[in-house]
């Protein structure tokens, strides 16, 4: 009789998604296979059972499939690590929503109702960084930023099993980290109305906004009207301009459950 260890289940699960992983990443920057094998060294057979999962490459191997392919080894098994089922684990809660959202009131609130620890994604980042979050722009730009949310996000995927993360409002407009984000996440739009978005930041000490900037009322509710379809992908909307933040927390708590096995379903 032949026995197959967990183990073994685990390790061609990773092999499968690391496969699609090069796949999509090749068709990605248009590359046939051939070329790809050509670029990278490897056989067009070995390449095509990498693909489907049944090709076990060697560290060095895979480094140069990934520079072929513009990405490094690293985030290629990061990402592929990130596909493995949502379902094995507990509650993932990604809260979604611009600033005066709520996102850290709630998170801390909801964290201790689950038990569970309660993140800032960005503060992740500039830990990372070594550097906070104007710097980071300041330095090196939007896209490093975005480069290191995302292998931030995957790197906690595969740390943590329980948690509240608080996102940055922008993550929505990052097409694969929001993608990443609802695989593994049961994710929750905080939706207000745009005067309860700017009374909020205004009570938490910051008046900066409309002093600096006479239009930056009306750039809210634009930056909400654009985003709003992005923030509609999320698992749950809770409107926190009906409900206080116990109310909110409340409601999140009850629907945490359902919200974990759709996670399973959604997010090609």
């Amino acid at each position: 009789m032949h026995y197959i260890s967990a183990t073994m289940v685990a390790r061609s699960s990773l092999l499968a998604h690391l496969g699609i992983e090069v796949r999509e990443k090749r068709e990605a920057v248009g590359l046939t296979r051939e070329r790809l094998a050509d670029q990278s060294g490897l056989s067009t057979r070995f390449l095509a059972q990498l693909e489907v999962g049944q090709g076990n490459i060697s560290v060095a191997r895979l480094a140069e499939v990934a520079g072929a392919l513009g990405t490094t080894a690293g985030e290629l098994l990061a990402d592929a690590e990130a596909r493995l089922p949502a379902a094995e684990r507990g509650p993932l809660v990604a809260l979604l929503g611009v600033r005066g959202a709520g996102k850290t009131t709630v998170g801390h609130k909801l964290a201790r109702r689950l038990s569970v620890p309660f993140f800032e994604l960005d503060a992740l980042i500039e830990r990372v960084a070594g550097l906070d979050l104007g710097q980071i722009f300041e330095l090196h730009g939007e896209a490093y930023y975005r480069r290191l949310e995302r292998e931030t996000l995957a790197r906690f995927v595969r740390e943590q099993t329980q948690a509240v993360v608080a996102t940055g409002g922008s993550i929505v407009t990052a097409r694969d980290t929001y993608r990443l984000l609802r695989r593994h996440f049961v994710t929750v739009w905080l939706r207000a109305r745009p005067d309860d978005h700017w009374s909020r930041v205004v009570a938490q000490g910051d008046a900066r906004p409309m002093a600096q900037n006479p239009h930056a009322f009306a750039e809210l509710k634009a930056l909400l009207a654009a985003r709003e379809t992005l923030y509609a992908h999320a698992h749950h909307v809770i409107d926190t301009s009906r409900l206080d933040v116990d109310g909110v927390v409340d409601q999140l708590a009850r629907e945490i459950g359902a919200g974990s096995r759709a996670v399973a379903r959604s997010a090609p």
